[in-house]
């Protein structure tokens, strides 16, 4: 992250007659957008959501106390969203390169991983065993084309398969994740 700022007692204050007048009603404006940003970086993928909100309100803080908003007419939560994106480059720039996020080379995983989806696969539904594999059994343009096919047959948009994929896809990540973690257990 950038040169990092605390921020202080008046800046605070500042910051929140930025916000509101009203000091309740800045106070409620802080904690909605505090709360906002936080299921915005939840959503993003971060795993310390929390702490990039704070940068996030600390930056903005920083440009209110540098009256750099002097002249700023807009819905404040606009700008902290703008502030936001940056933030968020910023982290996955650093997360990037972290080299204890590269996982670790583990020959025998990948046939554990292979029975444990096997194990998952059988699991679910029928309908979502066989729109998983489905969706995933080519390449190229017959790819495109029999996805469409499993949109049309079941009488959906691509958009919605996309969806119901996604979801199939997480619940068999978490289902072969815990079967990994129980045979390693073992």
């Amino acid at each position: 992250m950038k040169n990092h700022w605390d921020l202080s007692g008046e800046a605070f204050e500042r910051l929140l007659s930025w916000l509101s007048p009203d000091r309740e009603k800045a106070g409620a404006r802080y904690e909605e957008i505090r709360r906002k940003l936080i299921m915005l970086f939840t959503r993003r993928g971060c795993d310390e959501p929390e702490a990039l909100a704070d940068e996030t309100i600390n930056r903005v803080a920083r440009a209110v106390e540098e009256s750099r908003l002097s002249d700023y007419e807009g819905d404040p939560i606009l700008y902290f969203y703008g502030v936001a994106k940056n933030v968020h480059l910023e982290w996955t720039r650093v997360r990037k390169i972290r080299p204890e996020d590269i996982p670790s080379f583990e020959p025998f995983a990948s046939e554990q991983e292979f029975s444990c989806l096997d194990q998952c696969l059988l699991q679910i539904g029928n309908h979502s065993r066989d729109l998983i594999t489905g969706y995933y059994q080519q390449s190229g343009r017959e790819k495109i084309r029999i996805r469409q096919a499993l949109a049309d047959q079941l009488g959906i948009g691509m958009n919605s398969l996309r969806i119901q994929v996604w979801r199939i896809r997480n619940t068999l990540r978490e289902c072969v994740l815990n079967c990994v973690h129980k045979t390693v257990a073992q």
